[in-house]
């Protein structure tokens, strides 16, 4: 995207040819803006690509960002230092209680978890191997959201933690029904050992009271020609009820 064109997108105007497709990171722009949300939740930030990807397409509105692990939050923290409105919160992970857990250390640091890798990711993807582990923090984001959120935010949640995805809507019962959307990563194929499933969460959503807007696609794995992940897009939308 050009520099003239991500002015145009920050005032209101695309100009993508429309012989082009929009890209999925445009769609995700058009949803935020649909549905006029002012903070994004960014859990499970690794080292600021979404929030920098946000701003790259144009959204403008207040970024929350929570990284457990510890390399990747200081390369967060540099990132957003400079955007008065893109805010990082201490290191912890987010889940469905207090307490501390190991989070396994991935050579791709975006890869890292709470949960054990499944035997079929560490096959398919041994760049994704476990060199190391480190004990972090946990809190439920009901618990924490609170110090980031302003009076009459729309806010959005973004989750990205590597099969952790069920565990951190637990732990935020509370903030759910203020939500104009949901962003999760779903499994079509287990990567992650106790990871809910892709049906699952839709379920869970759909219970919550938000509807699938877009779908995005994730980790496409080539030995197995097979999408292994999807980034699912649900939102609160009132008239369908």
């Amino acid at each position: 995207m050009t520099p003239l064109q991500r002015l145009a997108r920050r005032l209101g105007y695309d100009l993508t040819p429309r012989a082009k497709a929009r890209p999925l990171q445009a769609q995700l722009i058009a949803v935020l803006e649909r549905f006029e949300v002012s903070c994004v939740i960014d859990v499970g930030a690794n080292a600021g690509q979404y929030g920098a990807s946000l701003r790259e397409w144009g959204y403008g509105g207040r970024i929350v960002s929570f990284e457990p692990q510890s390399e990747p939050h200081r390369r967060l923290a540099r990132r957003a230092a400079a955007d008065p409105r893109w805010r990082v919160a201490p290191p912890v992970a987010l889940g469905g209680y207090a307490g501390e857990l190991e989070l396994e250390i991935s050579a791709e640091s975006d890869m890292s978890s709470l949960l054990p890798q499944s035997a079929l990711l560490q096959t398919v993807s041994p760049s994704s191997r476990i060199v190391g582990r480190e004990r972090v923090k946990v809190a439920p984001l009901d618990d924490v959201i609170e110090d980031y959120l302003e009076p009459g935010e729309r806010p959005f949640l973004k989750i990205d933690t590597q099969g952790y995805e069920a565990q951190v809507l637990a732990g935020a019962r509370g903030l759910l029904p203020r939500l104009q959307g949901v962003q999760l990563e779903m499994p079509l194929v287990r990567c992650y050992e106790g990871e809910r499933g892709f049906r699952e969460l839709i379920d869970d959503l759909a219970a919550a009271g938000f509807s699938p807007f877009l779908f995005m696609p994730g980790y496409f794995e080539r030995k197995l020609a097979r999408q292994l992940q999807v980034d699912g897009v649900f939102m609160r939308a009132e008239d369908e009820r």
